[in-house]
């Protein structure tokens, strides 16, 4: 039994920040026999959907949307300007999901990727309610777009907040609104869920994207990663999304110092893309 699903690959595999220009990597990834590719907007301002759009039209590829947290973007920060600053961005990039005809918006969003503390029950509280809150109008303003969108859990070295699918359903019941909805990465499932096959079936139908890369944010493939686990939980909930390819070149100093990549994880990136989805696409089909 074969998993009928689509794949896409993020272009952070070779470069940061996204950018107009970076529509110079979609004729490759089309040749590669990706039918997606991943759009992580760092900074709105330098990305001309128009120009997007028509490279993806060109080159027969779709295309998924996703953001970049830091510390000026935090749903759940003390500093009301802070919260604001987040709320414009989220705002920005759900505005290019409709140019670019993307259905969701997805990431960690409900906080700044880094903002790891052990802080009082009392504060948890309170900035877990900042963030169902805020979250929640961030799906009311995706409704409106026609627009879903899909919170991450990560491992509990990027976040306090949400490491596992059963938080991520509970931030979910929390906020209550139909079109908030489930991504899970690979990579954090791998550190914190105890069953990845279970993580997937906690989300449900809830789960409308899946990023992978190996143990180590390596080729799909070549590490230590359950694959098994994948499939059965998947099969399970009938997953018709897409599976991305997301791991990261280490030739940008801010994102590699971000993701903690210091050295190259494989000899070329396009090397890293190829393989991947000949592996991928024979997993997907049982072999």
């Amino acid at each position: 039994m074969s998993l009928n699903v689509k794949f896409g690959v993020s272009t952070w595999l070779w470069t940061s920040p996204f950018s107009t220009e970076t529509i110079d990597l979609f004729p490759k990834i089309r040749e590669m026999g990706y039918d997606m590719v991943e759009i992580p907007v760092e900074d709105p301002n330098i990305i001309d959907t128009g120009k997007v759009k028509s490279a993806l039209k060109e080159h027969g590829l779709s295309c998924t949307v996703c953001g970049a947290f830091g510390p000026r973007r935090d749903l759940t920060n003390d500093d009301a300007a802070i919260r604001k600053e987040g709320m414009d961005y989220i705002e920005s990039c759900l505005n290019i999901c409709t140019e670019l005809d993307a259905t969701f918006f997805a990431g960690p969003m409900y906080s700044a990727v880094g903002k790891a503390r052990m802080v009082s029950d009392e504060q948890k509280k309170i900035e877990w309610n900042r963030a169902v809150d805020n979250l929640r109008k961030v799906c009311e303003s995706a409704k409106s777009k026609g627009l879903d969108i899909a919170i991450e859990p990560l491992n509990r070295f990027e976040t306090d907040l949400i490491h596992r699918a059963e938080d991520v359903m509970n931030l979910i019941s929390d906020i209550n609104q139909s079109n908030a909805k489930v991504i899970l990465d690979g990579f954090h499932m791998n550190i914190e869920e105890p069953s990845i096959a279970e993580a997937i079936k906690t989300a449900g139908d809830k789960l409308i994207h899946v990023q992978v890369s190996e143990n180590y944010r390596g080729t799909p493939g070549t590490g230590q990663t359950r694959w098994e686990d994948y499939m059965s939980g998947l099969k399970a909930i009938n997953y018709q999304g897409a599976i991305t390819i997301e791991s990261f070149t280490p030739n940008n100093q801010e994102l590699a110092e971000a993701v903690c990549i210091w050295k190259p994880l494989v000899p070329s990136q396009d090397g890293f893309a190829l393989e991947g989805i000949q592996f991928l696409k024979k997993w997907t089909q049982g072999n």
